[in-house]
C-alpha cells in the first residue's frame, strides 16, 4: 500500500470517527470541499502543511495520517 493510500484512508477514518462531513472539514480548515474529496480519493497528495491544518481541525497529531494499519 502506498503512502497516498494510507493518508487517504486515515483521513476518511478520522473524519468519519468524528462525524464530520467533507464539507464541514473543509469549512473548518478553510479549504475547498472538493479538495478534501480529492485527497480521500487519492487524486491529490496532501502537503505537510495541509496535513497539519487537517490534523488541527480533527484534533489529532499529524502523524496519525501516516500510520499504516496492522
Amino acid at each position: 500500500m502506498n503512502l497516498r493510500t494510507v493518508v487517504a484512508g486515515n483521513l476518511r477514518r478520522l473524519r468519519h470517527a468524528r462525524g464530520i462531513s467533507q464539507e464541514d472539514l473543509a469549512d473548518r480548515a478553510e479549504i475547498n470541499r472538493n479538495y478534501v474529496g480529492m485527497l480521500e480519493r487519492e487524486e491529490h497528495a496532501a502537503t505537510v502543511d495541509m496535513l497539519d491544518k487537517l490534523a488541527k481541525v480533527l484534533g489529532v497529531d499529524p502523524i496519525e495520517f501516516l500510520r499504516r494499519g496492522e
